[in-house]
């Protein structure tokens, strides 16, 4: 009998074989985990993501979504893939909890849920390895969170707010859609040090869609993307040409292979998002370069040894 980051207590098997994700971000956080247990993807990957996963995972079927938005996936079709076990990573809120109560009763599945909040990735991590039967591997990658998050938490703090940089996260080609200060969306960029210039419209934040006026009048002096489009476009961009991040040559491209660095899904890749934005807002703090990081974080987390040119098409856009 286990009980989930929700208070419910599930009956799980013995030994589990086989499992299920629920959505994007479990998915992130059952292949770091246990990648010869999963049945499926929640999205087939694509070509460009192959080579930075692990063989085992390359060519697991997509088996669709249970939670979240675009949901692809229904009971007929988990109960064809016979997992022993459902995992959910994120929300517990009263919509996850009924979702998962709904599926577990019309399958007869365990579904367990796990809170998926940053600050919660290393308890994540023990938890479900304890369930998988793999404690040694989560003991480990959870002693690697801690690392990380200790490490950048002291950076950050022995830099005063007013030293910080200014941070416009652009996303969609345009880059006038962006996340407010407190969203998921840039959680880790505020972790890292920067401060959002969107300022929050309700707590928690949320995307948003912006005019160029008000990124004009935030003027931010740094800009992350996660759109290759806009990132090739911007410099030519006039409007955009007036804000100090422009000017200063400020603008970055965050890598997306296997899974994103910022925000797509939420879940343990911010890790490594983290350790390279801090290390951008901040380069004289940090011994060691985000290419050696990188290297050592996909060989960890991923299981995967990354190539040269792996590495370098992996990094375009991501120093400047």
């Amino acid at each position: 009998m286990v009980v989930d980051s929700a208070g419910r207590s599930v009956e799980i098997p013995d030994r589990i074989e086989r499992i299920q994700a629920a959505g994007p971000p479990a998915s992130v956080l059952l292949y770091v985990l246990a990648p010869d247990k999963l049945v499926g993807w929640v999205r087939k990957p694509r070509e460009a993501e192959l080579s930075y996963l692990a063989p085992i995972a390359r060519n697991l079927p997509e088996v669709g979504r249970l939670s979240g938005r675009g949901d692809t996936a229904n009971v007929e079709a988990v109960m064809a893939a016979k997992p022993d076990v459902i995992i959910d990573f994120g929300s517990v809120n009263p919509t996850y909890v009924s979702l998962a109560d709904r599926v577990q009763s019309q399958t007869g599945i365990p579904y367990l849920l796990i809170d998926g909040r940053f600050a919660n990735t290393a308890t994540a991590l023990r938890l479900v390895g304890k369930v998988l039967g793999v404690e040694a591997r989560a003991e480990l990658l959870a002693r690697r969170t801690e690392e990380i998050l200790k490490e950048i938490d002291g950076v950050v703090a022995s830099v005063p707010v007013e030293r910080r940089p200014r941070i416009y996260l652009a996303r969609q080609p345009g880059g006038l859609e962006s996340g407010s200060r407190g969203s998921i969306n840039t959680e880790i960029i505020e972790r890292a040090g920067g401060v959002n210039v969107v300022e929050g419209g309700r707590e928690g934040g949320g995307l948003a869609t912006l005019s160029m006026e008000q990124v004009l009048a935030w003027n931010p002096d740094t800009i992350v993307t996660t759109d290759a489009k806009f990132f090739d476009t911007v410099s030519t961009a006039v409007p955009w040409l007036q804000t100090d991040a422009l000017r200063k040559h400020r603008v970055y491209l965050s890598p997306t292979l296997p899974f994103g660095w910022i925000d797509a899904p939420p879940s343990l890749n911010r890790l490594i998002g983290l350790q390279w934005l801090a290390r951008l807002f901040f380069p004289d703090r940090f011994k060691g370069d985000i290419q050696t990081e990188t290297k050592s974080f996909y060989h960890l987390f991923y299981q995967v040894d990354l190539s040269a040119s792996d590495l370098d098409r992996l990094l375009a856009g991501a120093h400047n």
